[in-house]
């Protein structure tokens, strides 16, 4: 990897390692046991606009680097993820508390995203304009080219900051924009290093900048810099209009990936081992998933049968321990403060009628998985607190267009499932859902690389990123016309 002056992390600016002009550092924590890791720096606002500014400059050098070329750099980048997985991994686990086979398999999904994106952008075809067909323009040859946009900024989160990081910055290369990367303060390492392999693998150095600190100052200097062309933020919703206020200044374009509360409608006549198995996965990465179940809608009828088959088949087998074994599946959340929320959250949501059937119990950053009964949708949980954590509410229903008004209850609207074999009600659930995807047979929790995700519906957002349709988002579309270019062929 690039060399770095010291042990201490530091940022990338235009291929150096670098401190903040002030000096000022913040720390960064093992959630784990909560003992230190390392130092990054806190950006000051002149590390942000000369990185910004370097990155207008790298963009346009990076572009005039031919597409086949950019694919071979990025190649030797796949090579280099390769060489550091095991490092990449470790570094990952160390600083999200996720458990190490989860980070192998995040830093394995970065390899394939950009290994996505070397073939999407080699494959983005423009159009020709049909020919006469509007009076006047019978002559002319009308086509269109992609463009990149520029510098664009991409604000990671905490919970899976590899792969989405991975989402952004994988089609924004290989497409000739330029980044600037504002990694989740509480976890930077792997974002950082991830950041450093591209300038090693022959990226233009300038092209590809990482500024760590805050967002609510560092993510505001980036949002009010007019150099920037789009903003691309995975977070919450309060941070998205945050974001979408300074931009507004600029009109600068913005693509959010925001919160979600995402329903799992369970029917009578479902598949229970399926059903419990696709609940179950609300464990992965100690439910800090923005997609994912974080409603459980059941049929009263089998209502009692699904809370006990999802405590003792799932809740009670999942396997925790240390970090590093790679049967260990369960892992603790990102802080303790993290934590105390959801603890927090539970409290409020007992408080308003819930009964708590099993866990609900806190020791540092872990929390245990935990299942709420009698639920109801004039309950916070199922509007828009949205829990960030291995919480299972249980609400129930008798006819499914009660199913659909509690799980429209909510003003987020990522992603929706529902457990049934009746394909007509399959349908129905499909048809009424506003939520930019909803998965037959499975939880919100679905994610394919090359399938669209994202909000697009309420409050969740507004992009689709996945490979097959990101290249509209990170490239514009251009229309190149030649006048009177066929007028000889039209006279003979």
């Amino acid at each position: 990897m690039i060399e770095k002056e010291s042990e201490t992390m530091k940022m990338l600016i235009s291929g150096n390692w670098v401190d903040a002009a002030n000096r000022a550092t913040i720390d960064v924590t093992n959630p784990y046991d909560g003992k230190l890791l390392e130092t990054v720096p806190n950006a000051a606002k002149e590390d942000v606009d000369r990185a910004i500014a370097d990155a207008v400059t790298a963009q346009k050098q990076w572009n005039r680097v031919i597409v086949r070329e950019r694919a071979k750099i990025l190649r030797r980048y796949l090579e280099l993820l390769t060489e550091y997985r095991d490092e990449l991994a470790r570094t990952l686990t160390l600083e999200t508390g996720k458990p190490i086979f989860d980070s192998y398999g995040e830093i394995d999904s970065v390899y394939m995203t950009f290994e996505s994106s070397i073939e999407i952008v080699k494959h983005q075809y423009g159009k020709t304009m049909p020919m006469g067909i509007e009076g006047g323009y019978d002559d002319d040859l009308q086509v269109t080219v992609h463009e990149p946009l520029g510098v664009i900024a991409c604000i990671v989160p905490f919970n899976f900051p590899a792969a989405l990081w991975a989402f952004k910055a994988g089609p924004a290369l290989m497409a000739g924009n330029a980044i600037v990367v504002k990694p989740a303060t509480s976890n930077p390492l792997t974002v950082l290093k991830l950041m450093g392999l591209l300038v090693e693998a022959g990226v233009t150095p300038g092209a590809v900048q990482c500024v760590t600190g805050r967002g609510s100052t560092v993510g505001n200097w980036i949002s009010d810099n007019p150099s920037i062309a789009q903003l691309n933020l995975t977070g919450g919703v309060e941070a998205g209009k945050e974001i979408a206020r300074h931009a507004a200044e600029n009109l600068t374009a913005y693509k959010f990936e925001l919160g979600g509360n995402d329903p799992l409608i369970i029917c009578a006549d479902c598949d229970m081992d399926l059903a419990v198995n696709e609940a179950g996965d609300k464990t992965r990465n100690a439910g800090q998933c923005c997609s994912g179940a974080k409603r459980f809608i059941v049929h009263e009828s089998i209502k009692d049968e699904f809370v006990t088959r999802l405590i003792e088949e799932r809740l009670k087998t999942v396997k925790e321990g240390d970090l590093m074994d790679l049967e260990t599946d369960f892992g603790v959340l990102i802080s303790e403060a993290a934590a105390k929320e959801v603890e927090q959250q539970v409290r409020h949501t007992i408080g308003q009628g819930a009964k708590l059937v099993y866990g609900g119990i806190r020791r540092g950053a872990y929390y245990m998985p935990t299942v709420l009964d009698n639920c109801t949708k004039d309950m916070d949980i199922c509007k828009n607190m949205e829990i960030f954590g291995p919480v299972f509410p249980i609400f129930t229903f008798q006819t499914l267009d009660e199913a659909i008004e509690i799980a429209e209850t909510s003003d987020y609207g990522l992603s929706s499932g529902v457990i049934t074999n009746d394909f007509q009600d399959a349908m129905k659930v499909a048809a009424s859902l506003r939520t930019g995807m909803v998965a037959v047979n499975g939880s919100g929790g679905f994610r394919a690389q090359e399938l669209p995700f994202g909000g697009g519906k309420k409050m969740s957002g507004n992009s689709r990123e996945c490979m097959s349709s990101v290249l509209e988002e990170v490239t514009q579309e251009k229309s190149i016309i030649f006048r009177y270019a066929m007028k000889k062929y039209h006279e003979s």
